[in-house]
């Protein structure tokens, strides 16, 4: 991959696709191509096929998806499914036939069976059956990683595939209906510490710059303090305690969004299809318990208060922790700890979310 290839990133407004340009950005590759969902359909393939006849790129990130926590995957079932079934199918057979050299495409650790043995190696992909929560995001994802397995033995297609571990970092969703836990988190006891300290107009800058979800924008009197009051506790937020889906006690593995950006940009960089065998884990080999997370963001955000937990929802699966040897192999490691990552992740929520600098965190 030169200085000079056009790139083609799927996704640059996303989580992922932000930090992977940041990290192209960072050693020197400028060419790089970009479109949102308003300016491309990636679910229309003829939309898709005459962006790749167009622009011609030579190298293609593929993180582009429909993505959420528990709640929304089990609420939004027919749309992750289709959704991200239509939008991978379509660049990838796009990749294929407008020859690209090399694509990465990025799968999800919920694809391995939710009763595997830990750590989750990679032969242990579809020796059960996944999560419940999960199935329809998990097999989009199944099927875009054998979609490029497939087209690689039949057509000799240079396409690898990487599983992350749970992500989180700067350009996270924090939508409380649709996002993953450990931003989840991050906001319910950001809120909750507002309502402690009764800042109802940082309340009301943060509702206004982040949706909340479950259709509360429409419910909400932002300028009834009861109003806010109420609407937060109908979804476990208060100036006492913090409510949490579930147990508490699955564990799970956290990787900081631009730790797998570098390891993207080094495989596409230096390994091919061949080399890495298909498709490699891609995290830290370390997990946490939910209830230890939930503790450890509660004192970087700074809450002094309950946190409760609603054993009436589901878990999920009770370990996720990837076997991450095969990287550690080519010679990548991530280089960010859950702790700095997370500090990291707060302080560019609060940037983004308001201007007075009262809310930064005080952060060490």
């Amino acid at each position: 991959m030169n200085k000079e290839d056009k790139i083609y990133i799927a996704g640059h407004r996303g989580l992922v696709g932000s930090a992977i340009i940041r990290k192209l950005q960072a050693e020197g590759y400028n060419n790089l191509v970009m479109r949102t969902s308003k300016e491309l359909d990636l679910r229309r393939q003829e939309d898709t096929e005459r962006f790749f006849d167009e622009e011609r790129p030579a190298y293609v990130f593929l993180a582009a998806a429909k993505i959420g926590g528990i709640l929304a995957n089990n609420t939004y079932k027919a749309e992750f499914i289709f959704d991200n079934i239509m939008i991978t199918t379509n660049i990838i057979h796009a990749s294929y036939k407008y020859r690209v050299k090399k694509l990465f495409n990025l799968g999800s650790s919920c694809m391995y069976p939710k009763f595997a043995d830990q750590p989750l190696k990679t032969e242990y992909l579809l020796t059960g059956i996944p999560e419940p929560t999960n199935e329809p995001h998990a097999i989009a994802k199944i099927a875009a990683l054998k979609l490029c397995q497939y087209y690689n033995e039949q057509y000799r297609t240079n396409f690898v595939s990487g599983v992350p571990a749970n992500l989180y970092g700067p350009n996270d969703n924090s939508n409380l209906e649709t996002a993953h836990v450990l931003p989840t988190l991050i906001r319910k006891f950001h809120l909750a510490r507002l309502l402690k300290q009764n800042k109802f107009e940082d309340i009301k800058a943060d509702i206004r710059t982040h949706s909340i979800g479950f259709d509360l924008e429409k419910k909400i009197h932002l300028d009834s303090e009861e109003s806010i009051q109420n609407t937060l506790e109908s979804i476990g937020i208060t100036d006492n305690y913090v409510a949490i889906w579930g147990s508490g006690e699955p564990y799970r593995e956290f990787l900081y969004v631009d730790d797998l950006a570098s390891a993207c940009v080094f495989v596409m960089k230096n390994y091919d299809n061949k080399e890495i065998g298909g498709f490699v884990n891609i995290g830290t080999g370390k997990d946490i318990k939910i209830k230890d997370l939930a503790k450890l963001i509660q004192e970087i955000v700074g809450f002094n208060g309950e946190i409760r937990y609603d054993t009436a929802k589901p878990d999920g699966t009770p370990r996720k922790v990837l076997d991450i040897s095969k990287m550690r192999q080519l010679g990548w490691e991530p280089k960010t700890s859950l702790e700095d990552g997370i500090k990291t992740t707060y302080e560019g929520y609060i940037k983004n979310s308001y201007s007075a600098k009262h809310l930064a965190p005080t952060i060490e």
